[in-house]
C-alpha cells in the first residue's frame, strides 16, 4: 500500500467508493468522472504503479474480475459495445499511479471517437521496428 495512493486509500476504506466488485485480489467501482454512465475502473489491491509492475501471479483472478465486472456494466448499462483501456504514465493519461483498467460503456452514436491511426511509411519500416521490439523481449 502507498500511503499517499488515492486507489490504496479506496481499497483500504479510507475513502468511499461506489463498490461494485471485490475479490481477494480485486477491486471495482464506478469512476467518479466518467466517460458515460456506467464507466468502471478495476484495479488490483496490491499497490503496482504501472502494467510492468504487476506481477503475474495476479494475472488470472485479474482477467476473471475484468470479465465478470465488463459484462455487468454491458448488461446493467444497455451497453453496445465496451472500450477496455489501461494507461501508463503521465504522457499516456495515467492520472493516477496505481495500475487500472477502465471499462467504459460504449453506445451507437454516443460522440466518442477512437484515436486517429498513423500507418507505418512502408513494410521495412514496420518490420524494422518489429525486430527492435523483439530484440528488447530478451
Amino acid at each position: 500500500m502507498s500511503e499517499e495512493c488515492i486507489f490504496c486509500k479506496i481499497i483500504a476504506g479510507e475513502i468511499p467508493c461506489a463498490k461494485i466488485y471485490e475479490s481477494e485480489t480485486c477491486l471495482a467501482f464506478l469512476d467518479i468522472a466518467p466517460v458515460n454512465k456506467g464507466h468502471a475502473l478495476v484495479l488490483p489491491k496490491e499497490h503496482h504503479a504501472t502494467i510492468w509492475e504487476l506481477p503475474s501471479r495476479l494475472g488470472e483472478g485479474f482477467m476473471d474480475a475484468l470479465a465478470k465486472v465488463g459484462a455487468a456494466v454491458k448488461d446493467a448499462t444497455g451497453a453496445d459495445g465496451l472500450n477496455v483501456m489501461q494507461n501508463n504514465l503521465e504522457a499516456a493519461g495515467q492520472l493516477v499511479p496505481h495500475v487500472h483498467f477502465h471499462l467504459i460503456p460504449r453506445f451507437e452514436n454516443d460522440g466518442l471517437e477512437l484515436w486517429a491511426q498513423t500507418p507505418y511509411e512502408d513494410n521495412d519500416e514496420m518490420n524494422s521496428l518489429a525486430e527492435r521490439i523483439r530484440s528488447t523481449l530478451g
